[in-house]
Parts: C-alpha cells; sequence; structure tokens
C-alpha cells in the first residue's frame, strides 16, 4: 500500500511540476525616417537563361513557392550572379505519393538583370513619372 501511495504522489509531482519561462524584449525607437525614396537603372542581359534545380528535402519541407524562389536564386548564382529574373517562365515536375506531392524538379526561364545606378528621387523625376504613366512615386 505504502508502494501504491507513493507512486501515485510521484506521479502527482511529475504531472504538476512545470518550469515558467518568461521572456521578455524590449524595443528601441527609431526617431528618423525609415523610408527613403529611391530609383536605379535596370540592365537586363540579351542572353535567355534555363536551369533546372532539384531542391533538397529541406527546402522542400519550406513549401511548394520555396522550392521555386531557390531555383531562381540558383539560376542567378549560376549566371553571373544577377539579381533579378525578368519575364521567368518556370516549370514545376512534382511526384504523387502516399505521402502527397513532392516537387522533384523546377526548371526556371528567363532574363538575368542587375540594378545599378541607385540615386535619390527629385520632385522632377516623379513629375515625369507621373505624367509617363510609371510606378515612381505610387508606392
Amino acid at each position: 500500500m505504502k508502494k501504491l501511495i507513493f507512486a501515485l504522489v510521484v506521479v502527482a509531482f511529475a504531472m504538476s511540476s512545470c518550469s515558467v519561462v518568461t521572456k521578455t524584449s524590449t524595443q528601441q525607437e527609431v526617431s528618423s525616417p525609415v523610408i527613403a525614396v529611391v530609383i536605379s537603372d535596370l540592365e537586363v542581359s540579351n542572353q535567355k537563361i534555363t536551369y533546372t534545380f532539384k531542391p533538397a528535402k529541406n527546402i522542400r519541407k519550406a513549401g511548394y513557392q520555396n522550392c521555386i524562389n531557390a531555383a531562381v536564386s540558383e539560376a542567378l548564382a549560376a549566371n553571373g550572379g544577377g539579381d533579378i529574373l525578368i519575364e521567368t517562365q518556370q516549370t514545376v515536375i512534382q511526384k504523387c505519393g502516399l505521402a502527397g506531392r513532392r516537387v522533384k524538379s523546377v526548371t526556371v526561364t528567363g532574363y538575368p538583370a542587375k540594378y545599378l545606378n541607385f540615386r535619390p528621387v527629385d520632385e522632377e523625376t516623379i513629375k515625369a513619372g507621373i505624367a509617363n504613366g510609371s510606378r515612381i512615386g505610387m508606392h
């Protein structure tokens, strides 16, 4: 009987004991403006690239769109290190199984481009952009 009571006390103690974790954080005020309006030129390559990427398990686990983003990133890195892929087309091959769909490969095609000549926007540029119907100043 004593063993049963002792076992019940140990189980009750184990179930009721828990640690409390308290995390605190502070934030610092930013007194300067965080937004800066800049424009840049975009240098687009005239060479269209095609790249096939086979995502690793950790990339696949992050989701379908992550596989596509990783393919674009790898394609840019393998072809001169551009900043963005223009007119992107993607082909995704998936395997359907018992555990659902799995991305086997992603093929991306497009024109690599680099941002150049970052500069602040002046009033004349904004007026010209609005007059020409571009998106300058509309973000």
